[in-house]
């Protein structure tokens, strides 16, 4: 059951909500207001386009109603400011060594689940490390792993890139892979939903953006990922990543110890226009 629900008193019969459906089920009945047959449910892909589009919020499906969202008419960000955010990004790499507030990284999580995701599968799991210790924790154990593999020569060949940061590690116990973030996040979804490894990279894009505009650093993490998923696999279960996910990044994230004062400049766009 999809719950459909058209409150007939707020309703305009304008009809949006059935042109605007991608899978089309919902039909205009003889009076002008909106339904969806029941054998038509099973179609729907709980996109919630239409408690979206109504004017009237006249409309609630899957038990959500249109007062618990949040109004977009004059909230969106200014179109210079975000532009901004988005040049002014920066691969973080020194941490201030803190927590984030619970209330704040929770924030994080949830804005960034509202990502697109292919057929809205919204399969994404989000597997997170939010304590300092624990990042600690699992950087030792996966240092240990690279350390050991390192002296018994057994890298697997692609590897070797890993050699200088477990040497370092090895010798001055300078972390150069989990960079003594205090948070890490691996996005995760099962291989069988129709794009697991898209989606997993546009939730991390969500989360990264808004969590630069809360002032919180970020850094794209493909040495642990690597680690984590290809050069120590054991990881996986031990941080309870389900075997049929698609592993598809890892990113630290934390108060940044660092602050950037303007955008670089990176040229022209690459742009072929087509035909």
């Amino acid at each position: 059951m999809i719950d459909f629900i058209v409150n007939r008193a707020s309703c305009t019969r304008c009809g949006d909500c059935a042109t605007d459906c991608p899978s089309r089920i919902i039909a205009i009945g003889d009076e002008g207001y909106p339904d969806i047959a029941p054998e038509k449910e099973p179609a729907c892909l709980r996109c919630e386009h239409c408690l979206a589009i109504c004017p009237t919020g006249a409309i609630s499906i899957l038990g959500f109603k249109a007062a618990d969202s949040r109004l977009l008419q004059g909230a969106y960000p200014e179109a210079d400011k975000l532009e901004i955010l988005i040049k002014g990004r920066r691969s973080v790499r020194r941490f201030k060594p803190e927590n984030l507030e619970p209330e704040l990284l929770q924030r994080l999580l949830d804005v960034a689940w509202h990502a697109p995701t292919g057929v809205n599968s919204r399969q994404v799991r989000f597997t997170v490390l939010d304590d300092q210790a624990k990042v600690a924790q699992l950087r030792d154990e996966v240092m240990v792993g690279l350390v050991r593999m390192y002296k018994e020569g057994t890298l697997p060949v692609g590897a070797e890139y890993f050699t200088r940061f477990i040497q370092i590690w090895d010798r001055h116990k300078v972390d150069l892979i989990f960079r003594d973030a205090p948070h890490l996040l691996i996005a995760s979804a099962p291989k069988s939903v129709a794009s697991p490894k898209e989606d997993c990279m546009i939730a991390l894009s969500y989360f990264e953006l808004f969590a630069q505009s809360c002032g919180v650093g970020t850094l794209w993490n493909g040495l642990a990922k690597w680690a984590i998923d290809e050069l120590l696999p054991e990881t996986r279960h031990y941080l309870g990543i389900p075997d049929d996910h698609l592993l598809g990044y890892a990113m630290i994230f934390g108060q940044p110890a660092v602050h950037y004062a303007r955008t670089v400049q990176h040229g022209p766009a690459l742009i072929h226009r087509a035909l």
